[in-house]
């Protein structure tokens, strides 16, 4: 057929075709199809290829592909990275999603972080970990044997764990390797808190001491309590000391000389924690920077101002209850925004600005679950038989973590939360180290480490 009758014949066809059912248009297909050789099917697969099988993220411009991958969830982005090298390069650059599925996953982020792959990686860091605390799978323990009598007093810093026992000895421990590194003769330590070169403690002798590390010997000794000291805690740039006792009063030192500087009373319990913490937010009674103490009993958390020795009152005593039927967990934390402290009814967060209740969070079955510490992300907490990672922006149990028959104690601190920082948020390098540490009835200290990812 000449040219120029096949192109008079090929217009007459296509109008016909147009005007055809699609039905009568499949059927039309069906047919040419079947009266095909093997180079007119060639020619048709190659183009419904083109056609049909177009790759939009590559003929995308970046912002726009960029846009629709955000309405995708993270497990789904990594099934379509396996499409294709270039979906792949796309969907791993798209920093804002990767960012985006680390921050739901209670991940801090650092946007200062430009690199691209960088944050897919950590996505996947991230997941890793999450499923390994699900799944009860993210640490691991041990054990530190050194004390002949009960281990009643602990502290944790930088990954040192200080110990103070009946047996009038204090030791200090390496917890990533498990060796003592000093241990000196002592009284009976009721509460310890330590720095590079001493070690203060709190004595059932109702006394406080201040030891050096490197000789063992005794610096100062702070004498005025009527009963057991059971919490400490001090600050070198201000030289005080504070202490909290059974004879329900706290007491402020001058931390060089011993001298008591004054007695603060008003409690009518025993003064089972106290803490000295940089104020971080505004309000009537006190601005940011100023030194704040709290002290607190079975019933109550008082708080005062610190340097203002002479004539202290008390700005505010914060309870659960008003006919003090319920009583408070000896463990407070208090980061100079927040007050946090659990009870039979649950755990409460005073705002420290306004000492309004912010919140009251309710777990299942939380009359027995203590509060070990508190972050922005998360809170650990712990009972008779598991520790507990709660996720604070859902009020969820997300992990657990069976704990042995540990040796209780009402009022006292024989155990504690290990590294915190994690609390405010993982980030692929603070979820190492100690976690948990508590004293055991044969003197051992069991501890409750992060595993490594793998």
């Amino acid at each position: 057929m000449e040219k120029k009758d096949f192109e008079a014949w090929l217009d007459n066809i296509s109008i016909t075709f147009l005007s055809l059912t699609d039905l009568q248009k499949n059927e039309t297909l069906d047919h040419l199809i079947s009266l095909s050789g093997a180079v007119q099917l060639r020619h048709l697969s190659n183009n419904l290829e083109i056609l049909l099988k177009r790759d939009f993220l590559k003929l995308l411009p970046l912002e726009l592909s960029f846009y629709l991958l955000k309405w995708l969830d993270p497990h789904t982005l990594l099934t379509c990275c396996l499409v294709s090298k270039q979906w792949n390069k796309v969907i791993s650059a798209c920093t804002e999603v990767w960012q985006t599925a680390c921050k739901n996953l209670g991940w801090q982020i650092d946007d200062s972080v430009q690199d691209p792959l960088h944050w897919k990686k950590v996505y996947l860091k991230a997941i890793l970990r999450m499923k390994q605390l699900k799944d009860h799978e993210a640490f691991e323990t041990s054990s530190l044997i050194g004390h002949s009598a009960r281990v009643y007093a602990l502290y944790y810093k930088d990954g040192l764990l200080c110990t103070g026992s009946d047996d009038l000895s204090a030791k200090l421990w390496d917890v990533s390797t498990g060796q003592c590194i000093y241990g000196i003769q002592t009284h009976t330590c009721a509460a310890v808190k330590f720095d590079e070169q001493k070690l203060v403690t709190g004595s059932f002798d109702n006394t406080v001491a201040c030891w050096e590390w490197s000789s063992g010997a005794k610096t100062q000794h702070f004498r005025g309590h009527t009963g057991a000291v059971f919490s400490v805690d001090y600050n070198d740039e201000l030289d005080i000391l504070v202490s909290g006792s059974a004879d329900f009063t706290v007491k402020v030192w001058a931390l060089s000389t011993g001298t008591c500087l004054n007695t603060l009373t008003g409690h009518t319990e025993w003064v089972t924690k106290v803490v000295l913490q940089k104020c971080k937010v505004k309000s009537l009674m006190h601005s940011p920077g100023d030194y704040i103490l709290l002290s607190a009993d079975k019933y109550e958390i008082k708080i005062w101002p610190i340097g203002r020795e002479i004539n202290c009152k008390c700005l505010k005593t914060l309870s659960v209850s008003e006919d003090r039927s319920i009583s408070l967990q000896p463990r407070l934390h208090f980061d100079g925004k927040y007050i946090v402290c659990s009870s039979a009814l649950g755990l409460y967060q005073w705002d420290f600005a306004s000492y309004d209740i912010l919140r009251v969070i309710k777990p299942p079955d939380f009359s027995n679950v203590s509060l070990l510490g508190f972050g922005e992300i998360f809170a650990l907490l712990f009972d008779n038989r598991y520790l507990y990672i709660m996720d604070l922006r859902t009020e969820k149990l997300i992990s657990r973590w069976p704990l042995p028959e540990y040796r209780k104690s009402k009022r006292g601190s024989s155990f504690l939360a290990g590294e915190m920082s994690w609390l405010n948020g993982l980030n692929g390098q603070n979820d190492m180290g100690l976690v948990f540490a508590t004293s055991m009835p044969d003197h051992s200290i069991h501890l409750v480490l992060w595993k490594e990812h793998g």
